[in-house]
């Protein structure tokens, strides 16, 4: 672990989702994580207690609202509640993925939108700042009226690929919808490689039909990029039809390793070489396959924290090639 950290006003506490992750956090800033307890009643009700004084400290809560998404949202609600009345100084909530995130508009007629209302709820229940990565939507960082850092995954990805060497004109990096071009192009911009789009149309939710490859990907090595894998229908049908478009070898890179229902087994089952995802949600051993990359975001929102935390700009910690 590096040294103390300076400010003994900074304190780190994790819930249940990922505690592995905020443990790396917690080294990459040189502090122990805060003591506290989560139990449920019998009837399932969450009972939280801090077991150490907080009083006008600097709260970093650290929590992904992943799989099961309403137990850890709960978690997170009643935690930032327990910080508020424990007299915290401010509450920073620290959230690797951000669960409800792909319902951020009204589709259809009479839809809910969940980005908006989760983000009601946090601020209600008292957090005074956010620090998220890879947003399934950027412009969720303005449903909220307090301080929002929103990281990227992309730096530190492309780190992975350069030190594996798939960079240049031999190299492609796919977006698998239109509204990946941005997150595409990022990291094409890190790889000094071209892009290309898939052109797919979606009956129903989870169920994705490729109809189109925009771009040449023949003879180059491919690099699907999306912010989040949930069953893999989409990433393992825009791999095999990058095949037969003539790829040398399609990779996958995904922030958010969600891997929920058929996933693994698709992803087994594909084209697809290798998986490269962040630590932003924690895999049980189930979710873990042989062609699975692991690359942790504790050195980048541990950075991210000790900068927000002096005043300094969080920035460059996307702008430029994260070296963890």
């Amino acid at each position: 672990m590096p040294d103390q950290y300076a400010d003994p006003k900074l304190k780190i506490f994790a819930l249940n989702s990922n505690k592995p992750l905020a443990e790396k956090i917690a080294a990459e800033i040189g502090v122990e994580l805060g003591k506290s307890s989560v139990k449920r009643f019998s009837d399932g009700e969450i009972q939280i207690n801090i077991e150490e004084s907080i009083r006008g400290d600097d709260i970093y809560l650290v929590q992904s609202t992943s799989n099961p998404v309403n137990d850890n949202l709960m978690e997170l609600l009643i935690m930032i509640d327990a910080l508020r009345r424990a007299s915290a100084h401010t509450i920073s909530v620290v959230i690797p993925y951000y669960g409800y995130a792909r319902q951020d508009r009204k589709a259809r007629s009479r839809e809910p939108i969940t980005a908006k209302l989760v983000a009601n709820m946090l601020e209600r229940s008292g957090a005074t700042r956010v620090l998220a990565l890879d947003l399934h939507a950027a412009q969720i960082q303005g449903f909220f009226d307090i301080p929002v850092d929103h990281l990227m995954g992309a730096p530190l990805l492309a780190d992975y690929f350069i030190r594996n060497n798939y960079v240049g004109e031999d190299t492609v990096v796919v977006s698998p919808d239109h509204g990946g071009v941005t997150r595409a192009r990022k990291l094409a911009e890190f790889l000094k490689a071209p892009i290309a789009i898939i052109d797919k149309r979606r009956p129903r939710p989870n169920v994705s039909e490729v109809m189109n490859i925009v771009g040449n990907v023949k003879g180059k090595r491919a690099i699907i990029i999306d912010d989040m894998i949930d069953t893999a229908g989409t990433i393992t049908l825009a791999a095999a039809a990058l095949k037969q478009e003539g790829a040398t070898e399609v990779v996958v890179a995904a922030t958010h390793a969600i891997f929920s229902g058929p996933a693994v087994e698709r992803l087994t089952n594909s084209v697809i070489e290798k998986v490269v995802v962040t630590d932003s949600i924690q895999l049980p051993p189930d979710k873990q396959m042989d062609k699975l990359e692991i690359v942790s975001v504790g050195p980048l929102l541990g950075q991210a924290i000790t900068r927000i935390q002096e005043n300094q700009p969080v920035s460059p910690l996307f702008e430029n090639r994260f070296k963890g």
